[in-house]
């Protein structure tokens, strides 16, 4: 990997930490050419400490160390994409980013509409919410939902609506996004036995 050190006078690079599960960025850090080599000898993140002026090996203090998985560098040889399995929380300040964010997977909307789904529950007493009213009626009840929309996915499956078979693939989806949330497993919890198979 050719790395271009010389770029700023200081002879740093950016180097961005990103969770190799979650894929959040945790924080962003300055390497030089000794940080980079102790990083790949230890397989643990060494930065330059700007402030210190000398090599800071993330978690020498707390034991939150990054433990190295592969490293990336930019289509101009200046910046590091860095994938790492954090040890604990990433920021000083304790939060699991420099940012203030939970290092936990997002997969776009549905972890959206899982969220709703989490609150819905957590307010099952709401009258106006249908997810509520399924969290009130109990676990039987919402399997039984999720039964309902599966056969109909298979049924418009075997017909040629593209527009009925998508429609009843989401009502599946939805339904076992709620069936999860009644069991107290999240998507993020299938994607990890999914992960175990491969």
């Amino acid at each position: 990997m050719k790395i271009d050190f010389t770029k700023n006078s200081d002879g740093l690079v950016p180097a961005i930490i990103q969770d190799a599960q979650t894929r959040k960025v945790l924080m962003l850090g300055y390497m030089n050419q000794e940080a980079f080599d102790k990083t790949q000898e230890t397989q643990k993140v060494t930065f330059y400490s700007r402030s210190k002026k000398r090599l800071w090996t993330k978690g020498e203090e707390s034991g939150n160390f990054l433990n190295l998985v592969n490293i990336k560098n930019d289509c101009d040889n200046d910046t590091l994409l860095i994938m790492v399995n954090p040890s604990g929380p990433t920021c000083h300040t304790g939060t699991d980013t420099c940012w203030g964010e939970k290092n936990s997977a997002s997969f776009g909307f549905l972890s959206v509409l899982e969220e709703t789904i989490a609150n819905r529950k957590a307010n099952k007493d709401d009258e106006k919410s249908y997810v509520a009213s399924l969290f009130r009626k109990g676990i039987n009840k919402i399997a039984q939902k999720v039964g309902e929309e599966a056969v109909e996915t298979v049924i418009e499956a075997k017909d040629n609506n593209d527009e009925l078979f998508l429609n009843e693939s989401a009502d599946l989806l939805f339904h076992y996004l709620i069936l999860l949330q009644a069991k107290g497993f999240t998507l993020y919890d299938i994607v990890k036995v999914l992960e175990s198979r491969s």
